[in-house]
């Protein structure tokens, strides 16, 4: 049921988040890039390939995971699990041919319970540029130099969930923020996953030293592996993260919650997007939870305070919602694809379908957005690249044939895919 691997480094991002027009170069530093929603500002991003064809380089990566790759400079990080998932790497590789610069074990770590789905390196890192931000799978956290020395490591956390970590760090004016939805490891085995508890936590650590800077209770929520969001609203930034049950609104700087918006469901995967003051979330794995009812896409709009359910939700869209697959977000519409390849453009401002098309499936990575284009990446390791437009017209099928669950990365007019064995660099 994971993969937000599906992991995001997000900066300050405006309400109106629009698709950039610039074609400069730029970092992919954390899950979903930039911007944390997939969206890419570069221009002359490859369309077409195959895994002989427009290839600049394929490396292996040893051991296992789903975790995205990330892009700083000539440096591309990712993250794997060896010694039966024990053994916690992040692996530095020279962006322009593929060569390992180094690889070193980060943390050592408990393999637990986990979804079949899942691996023990889902998490994405992020950066900064000046040092890399890994997440462990029971929730340590750990900074590594861009040469790989070991910075901090702190280990205050104990996570577990029924589906094992699957959520990515992000990072906020010197704060490494991450949302720690997971379950009880007691004998009520399905509080916090199927039953309401008020254990789930967001935490806030300094970038610099690892202390914890804030710890927030979310109070009455259930599991959740979607990554937050940094936006602005009425001109200061908002932390916005949804869980089960829950889509809510932090200030970033001290943890306060200022807003929630109840939105029944657990097993929430998809990152919220934001976009034109409102936050688009799921509501996850409801129809197979008794009392919750079928499954939705919400849209909430930004600016309240307190309880805002009965004000403050936008619209509801229960066709085609994903589990698993963030959406993304380009003005005036939202794109959706579930796991069965079923895609959709909504109109984002009220959640009607402007167009619909059919998608070789299954899917797990979330879909990206460069130069006017979507990337839809399938578990088969075809890439779908289609018109970003209600008519989602095809442009190309760019099959690799491996199994690929992680989101992929765009830097310098590059794409960066992560398949079960190798990472792929597409382009010149």
């Amino acid at each position: 049921m994971m993969r937000s691997a599906c992991v995001l480094a997000v900066l300050a991002l405006a309400a109106t988040v629009l698709p950039p027009a610039s074609g400069l170069a730029e970092n992919w530093p954390g899950w979903r890039g930039p911007t944390g929603q997939g969206i890419s500002a570069e221009t002359g991003v490859p369309t077409k390939w195959s895994a002989a064809e427009n290839v600049a380089w394929k490396v292996p990566i040893p051991g296992q995971g789903w975790s995205s790759p990330i892009v700083w400079g000539d440096r591309v990080f990712v993250t794997t699990a060896t010694d039966e998932g024990a053994s916690l790497h992040l692996v530095c590789l020279d962006r322009k041919t593929g060569a390992a610069a180094w690889d070193k074990e980060v943390l050592r770590q408990k393999p637990d319970n986990k979804s079949p789905q899942n691996s023990f390196a889902t998490a994405t890192p992020v950066t900064d540029g000046r040092r890399v931000y890994v997440l462990a799978f029971d929730g340590s956290l750990a900074a590594v130099s861009m040469d790989g020395a070991a910075l901090w490591t702190n280990r205050d956390f104990k996570f577990y969930s029924q589906h094992g970590l699957a959520v990515s760090p992000i990072l906020w004016n010197g704060l490494v923020i991450v949302a720690f939805d997971g379950s009880s490891r007691g004998p009520e085995k399905l509080a916090g996953w199927q039953k309401p508890w008020d254990e789930s936590v967001v935490m806030a650590y300094d970038s610099g030293t690892g202390q914890i800077r804030w710890q927030t209770k979310r109070k009455a929520s259930r599991i959740a592996h979607a990554v937050p969001q940094v936006v602005k609203v009425d001109g200061k930034d908002q932390l916005v993260s949804s869980a089960g049950n829950v889509v809510q609104g932090f200030d970033p700087a001290s943890g306060e919650s200022l807003w929630t918006v109840t939105s029944l469901g657990e097993g929430v995967v998809p990152s919220p997007v934001v976009g034109d003051g409102l936050v688009f979330a799921t509501t996850g794995f409801t129809s197979t939870t008794p009392g919750l009812g079928p499954p939705a896409i919400r849209a909430v709009r930004l600016g309240g305070r307190g309880d805002c359910t009965k004000t403050h939700i936008a619209w509801e869209q229960p066709k085609g919602v994903p589990m698993i697959c963030s959406m993304l977000y380009s003005k005036p519409h939202l794109f959706v694809v579930n796991e069965q390849g079923a895609a959709r453009c909504l109109k984002a401002d009220t959640g009607e379908i402007a167009g619909e098309a059919r998608l070789r499936g299954p899917f797990s990575a979330s879909p990206l957005w460069a130069d006017g284009r979507l990337y839809f990446l399938s578990e088969k390791g075809e890439t779908t690249v289609v018109e970003a437009g209600p008519e989602l017209k095809e442009v190309a099928r760019n099959p690799l044939g491996e199994k690929c669950c992680a989101s992929p990365a765009i830097s310098q007019k590059q794409i960066f895919i992560r398949t079960e064995s190798n990472l792929y660099c597409i382009g010149k």
